[in-house]
């Protein structure tokens, strides 16, 4: 019996043997004692249940994952997935797994990258999970953990909706592992898992392993952000600052007023107190607070830190260090082809990191990143100026953070940082079982509110919000699979909708459990002489009319002689239907009985879900209504929604605009493209451009066949924009070509040099955007019929070279 049960039931069913045996092994195998969240964590999942983990950057969550990928492997044939919303992340997990298993027990699946997927182990990024679930991949088969790490991503706009997906699809048997930040309604969001989910414990913790110390920076002295005299309540702020900050930074006591004209210009204002960049590492330096992290919310910034710092003569290493640093560069960077160094500006990155410092932000081609973040953690980079992407979970942790400003440019404006980002940003201070206290300096500038910083500074969490939308791509593969009305109910589990009427998904989870006793209660049922559900309904008819008919008073003879009729055509249906002559007929009756009893609870529930407010189902309705009209859904005369063959195409095409994609393939838009073409047209409809970049004139556009393809795409686009405004959905950005000419240069064999000069950007964003339109073009690949299938495949060939074939590689 145990043998047919699934490794996810087998290890429930053993959860009842001895107490936590599997968690003291695994003890036994650290180098370190667990703390105590992490202790409880585990104990949770030991005992068969699912776990969410919301505690600190570097507080230690990744050890709940590690013991579930511990407990998988006890199991024979049991698999783990573990899941991170970056490859960047995926790639660096996949080495540590490897490292502790060994290559042939782990996998990994980013999109681009394909590596021994039937492992037991397999790390992948979030959105290829999801398609794995829709496609019902055999890879599912055997599946006993989830880990969804950083599942706070889930509020993330653009691709938040991919992890309610999977938290709502995912085998109920599965266990899930999700760790998240602090965030401050964990609770919620551990009921919602709970509601879709099963047993699901939360655990949260709120201490950091390594205490930090905020102070500001004002001139060359480091002030305490919170009074540390012990004389006053914890997160006071500290007077001296606020006496400082109110006379412009000035120190003001009796001695230093004497110097108070060194301290202002000649028209009275403050002079600035900020600190040069040099003198700030140099400080840090003899303070011994090095290694860190200067947070600047800019490329540019942060390159022009690094040039800045070097021009100054700043140099963090020793010789010995400076011959390791070059030998791991070397290593690491010896497939780049020579005539493309200079292009990436190699020699000036490997000069910064032979001082010691260097920069880390999107536009840094990946595998320069990769150096960065290993030089770093070895402790050979002392210093990286880093946009706010590094705190997004790689691993980097350093002895202090420092904060240049407080706010930064969203796209449209300057705004401040949020409590949450500031956690996210300082959280990267302070080095498990190496530092015993993390720093975060903020530099001093004018206006700045010491009161707002410490209030900043002390919330320490930040709410998490659902993103999720229905997507014409959701909407076909869950039609498909489960109808449109079970559809909206799933919906209606969604976390969105969760927050919007936390009722709707508990009605949602009792009806979906009850339609699967329904199921049950109709196979009992089941009669080898006919559909006993239709002669039960006979019979339910019958008995309602006897029941009627025993109150006669007050009918017409008419009425009651048509009232007799109806009865004698009701009871010669029932003996002349064939299930009336099966000799256990009474007893699917009593099966029927209770299939019917609950077949009224359930749609009475139903019907509470639909008169509640329903947001999301809502908007499915409009996106399916839009799928109608453009054929994808068709709606058969008993109201029944199925796919037509084009909605059998768009349930294999992910991404933004999916429905876009389908619409060109169907009406053949883009069959006389070829293969420099294609890869230009798929980067035209994955590319965002930056707000401040206009229109792309026609001669910075591909000449031949790609001009008039791109005019029946963008027809195309229009067309259904007004339809989805139409149907009061927000439509979608115009298509945009502004890389699209490069890329064509980069498909037809480009110099990097040329290519990047048309692109006008950084080789790390081309090397992205590159990716992007490989993504769409492999999906083109398997799903377009006739030439535009063959053709894309010679474009993936085309772009997967060079810069963007080595980034490719885990």
């Amino acid at each position: 019996m145990t043998d047919q049960l699934s490794p996810a039931e087998r290890y429930a069913a053993s959860r009842s043997r001895a107490t936590q045996p599997k968690l003291e092994a695994f003890r036994n195998r650290l180098r370190f004692e667990l703390d105590p969240f992490q202790r409880e964590a585990c104990a949770s999942l030991e005992s068969g249940r699912s776990v969410l983990v919301a505690a600190p950057t570097g507080a230690g969550k990744t050890i709940v994952a590690e013991f579930a990928v511990f407990l998988a492997m006890q199991e024979p044939y049991a698999k783990v997935f573990y899941t991170a919303p970056m490859k960047a992340l995926s790639n660096q997990k996949f080495q540590e797994l490897v490292g502790e298993y060994g290559p042939e027990s782990v996998g990994l699946l980013t999109g681009d990258t394909n590596i021994n997927s039937h492992a037991r182990i397999v790390v992948m990024t979030t959105e290829v999970l999801r398609n794995m679930l829709y496609a019902d991949s055999d890879l599912l088969a055997d599946l006993a953990f989830v880990v969804m790490d950083e599942v706070h991503y889930l509020a993330d706009r653009f691709r938040g909706a991919v992890w309610e997906e999977v938290i709502i699809h995912l085998p109920q048997e599965v266990r899930m592992v999700s760790l998240s930040a602090t965030v401050s309604n964990a609770e919620e969001f551990g009921d919602w898992l709970q509601a879709v989910r099963g047993e699901t414990d939360v655990v949260v913790s709120e201490e950091r392993p390594v205490p930090l110390e905020q102070h500001i920076l004002m001139r060359t002295k480091l002030i305490d952000l919170f009074d540390s005299s012990g004389l006053a309540a914890t997160n006071r702020v500290n007077p001296e600052l606020v006496q400082m900050a109110r006379y412009g930074g000035r120190p003001i006591s009796a001695r230093q007023m004497k110097d108070v004209g060194r301290y202002h210009s000649k028209g009275g204002r403050p002079e600035s107190f900020r600190m040069d960049r040099a003198d700030l590492v140099d400080l840090l330096q003899e303070r011994n607070l090095l290694p860190a992290i200067f947070f600047i919310f800019s490329r540019v910034g942060c390159d022009q830190a690094v040039r800045q710092v070097l021009r100054a003569g700043v140099r963090l290493t020793e010789a010995h260090e400076r011959d390791e640093i070059r030998a791991i560069v070397e290593e690491r960077c010896r497939t780049l082809l020579d005539e493309d160094l200079a292009v990436l500006g190699y020699w000036e990155w490997l000069e910064g990191l032979e001082r010691g410092v260097a920069a880390h932000h999107a536009g840094l081609l990946p595998a320069f990143k990769e150096v960065v973040e290993e030089l770093f953690r070895r402790k050979l980079v002392k210093v990286v100026f880093a946009t706010e992407t590094l705190a997004l979970g790689i691993n980097m942790p350093a002895r202090t953070v420092v904060l240049e400003k407080l706010e930064k440019f969203n796209g449209e404006a300057r705004v401040p940082i949020t409590p949450g980002e500031y956690t996210q940003l300082t959280g990267r201070a302070g080095r498990r079982g190496i530092d015993v206290e993390g720093h975060s300096v903020i530099q001093w500038q004018d206006g700045l509110d010491p009161q707002s910083v410490a209030s900043l500074a002390s919330r320490r969490s930040y709410p998490l919000n659902s993103s999720f939308r229905p997507t014409y791509n959701m909407a076909v593969n869950l039609i498909d699979q489960f109808g449109r009305e079970r559809t909206r109910e799933i919906l209606e589990s969604s976390f969105a909708q969760f927050q919007a009427d936390r009722a709707v998904v508990d009605l949602a989870r009792k009806v979906r459990q009850q339609e699967e006793s329904l199921a049950g209660y109709e196979q009992a049922m089941t009669c080898h002489l006919g559909d006993f559900k239709e002669y039960s309904a006979i019979r339910r008819q019958l008995s309602d009319l006897e029941r009627q008919g025993a109150r006669l008073e007050g009918l017409s003879r008419g009425e009651r002689e048509k009232r007799q009729r109806q009865l004698n055509a009701l009871r010669k249906r029932m003996k002349d239907h064939p299930c009336h002559r099966c000799p256990d007929r009474e007893q699917h009756a009593r099966w029927a009985e209770r299939w019917w009893k609950l077949k009224r609870e359930t749609d009475a529930l139903s019907q509470q879900i639909r008169s509640r407010t329903g947001a999301v189902a809502k908007v499915f309705d409009r996106v399916t209504d839009v799928l109608v009209e453009r054929g994808y859904l068709s709606i058969d005369d008993d109201g029944g929604t199925s796919l037509t063959v084009h909605g059998a195409t768009l349930k294999r095409i992910y991404g933004e605009r999916d429905l876009l994609v389908a619409e060109c393939l169907r009406r053949n838009v883009w069959n006389q493209l070829d293969a420099p073409s294609l890869a230009a047209m798929a980067c035209a409809l994955v590319f965002e451009p930056r707000r401040d970049e206009g229109l792309v004139s026609d001669r910075y556009l591909p000449k031949g066949a790609f001009r008039p393809a791109l005019e029946k795409t963008t027809e195309l686009w229009s067309v259904l924009d007004d339809l989805e405004r139409n149907n009061r959905l927000p439509g979608s950005e115009p298509i945009a070509t502004g890389l699209s000419l490069a890329m064509h240069g980069w498909a037809r064999g480009g110099s990097l040099n040329k290519v990047l000069e048309d692109a006008d950007m950084a080789a790390g964003d081309f090397v992205r955007w590159t990716k992007q339109t490989i993504d769409l073009l492999d999906q083109l690949s398997l799903v377009a019929q006739g030439p535009v299938g063959r053709t894309a495949r010679q474009a993936l060939e085309s772009i997967r070279r060079g810069i963007v074939a080595y980034s490719s590689v885990a």
